[in-house]
């Protein structure tokens, strides 16, 4: 007889039972997981589809702004590193000069002295020799007392020399209103709204950007006694009074609240006082002055400033270092002057004529937003001009 050598099979080492025991725990485990995941993409598209939705800016500009406010900063930052080394800012060169007498164009008549505003001095380039019409204004919007709006194109520095930054000449006859962003500042408790229509049409000489978000700025926002932001001491600050009259000063020193202050745009601080640029402004650029696309020093910059008579200034362009932007305002007469808004989907400078009902924007250079840019919907702040 056969003596089978078959092992009994082994019991198992856990029950039954314990097994079937363990398998609820794990399955709601993964279905609160599930759930969870499921929950966070369902919101971040949600966000995100809004966020595009949102009236205004383009679609790469939506998605750069939604992705920084949503600690995607670093993915962004990557992304424009790349591109800014695939096309970094030109050295040397000459630039097109149409610019140079495209302002002479969209003028309504060739300014005199005897028209009550003379044509203001030339600006003198920073490249010499000066290229013919480069530093000379031309009028931009003219009224029967002279051409409150001026314009004219310099090269930035002696290394970018195939650029030209615009400046804008204002006079202090005019008048300004400060508007917030949608987005930001919002226009909860604002006097004005985000968007110029109807009668804010009427008279409408020009437009400006703003400055950086207020949670970069390093200042404040007021409107009408609404303080968006609290406004800081030492601040360079953009000042409008009730009347619409403009200048810019250093919050606590030469500029303070009062009765009559009405609006109220800080950003960082100042480039040039008492007449004098700032020192060391190309230390510390990122932290001082703006995170730039790339990281470079020399990008879409913007500025104010106001003159020793009362008239302001703006300098906007490609390829600017912060001292390039600081020595344009004090080259266009600025005594105090202040950065705005950096990066080429934020910078713009639009002047208008009315040929209808809607006034036509002529823009300052060649920068990224359409000339139409404050006549709808828009998410960051800016300064409307009027004539008086």
């Amino acid at each position: 007889m056969a003596v089978s050598t078959k092992l009994p099979a082994r019991p198992s080492s856990r029950p039954t039972s314990y097994r079937r025991r363990r398998r609820p725990w794990v399955y709601w485990l993964r279905r609160t997981v599930l759930a969870v995941v499921l929950v966070f993409v369902l919101a971040t598209t949600w966000s995100l589809v809004s966020a595009l939705r949102a009236p205004g800016d383009d679609v790469p500009t939506k998605l750069a702004e939604w992705a920084r406010d949503h600690a995607l900063g670093p993915v962004v930052t990557l992304a424009e590193n790349i591109q800014y080394k695939l096309n970094p800012p030109k050295t040397g060169g000459t630039p097109d000069t149409g610019d140079l007498s495209a302002g002479a164009k969209e003028g309504t008549h060739v300014a005199t002295v005897a028209d009550g505003v003379p044509l203001q001095p030339r600006v003198t380039s920073p490249v010499s020799p000066a290229l013919a019409g480069e530093g000379v204004y031309v009028p931009a919007v003219t009224t029967s007392r002279g051409p409150l709006v001026q314009i004219t194109y310099v090269r930035p520095d002696t290394v970018h020399t195939s650029y030209l930054a615009g400046i804008a000449w204002m006079s202090s006859r005019l008048r300004f209103v400060l508007h917030p962003g949608y987005e930001d500042p919002g226009t909860n408790g604002m006097s004005v709204p985000s968007t110029l229509s109807g009668s804010a049409l009427d008279g409408l000489a020009a437009t400006f950007n703003g400055g950086f978000k207020l949670k970069d700025a390093n200042g404040g926002y007021y409107d009408n006694g609404y303080t968006a932001s609290p406004l800081v001491d030492g601040a360079a600050s953009l000042v409008i009074d009730k009347s619409g009259h403009a200048t810019v000063g250093v919050w606590g020193s030469d500029v303070r609240m009062g009765p009559n202050v009405a609006f109220v745009r800080q950003n960082l601080q100042p480039l040039i006082v008492g007449g004098q640029v700032a020192p060391n402004l190309d230390s510390n650029v990122q932290a001082s002055w703006g995170t730039t696309v790339g990281g470079s020093l020399a990008v879409w910059r913007s500025g104010i400033g106001v003159t020793s008579s009362g008239d302001l200034v703006y300098v906007g362009g490609d390829a600017l270092t912060v001292s390039a932007l600081a020595d344009l305002l004090q080259r266009a007469g600025a005594q105090t002057a202040m950065q705005l808004d950096i990066n080429k989907a934020w910078v713009s400078f639009m002047w208008y004529s009315h040929h209808g009902s809607t006034p036509v924007p002529h823009k300052l250079g060649h920068f990224q937003r359409p000339g139409e840019r404050y006549l709808g919907p828009v998410s960051r702040d800016f300064v409307a001009v009027y004539v008086p």
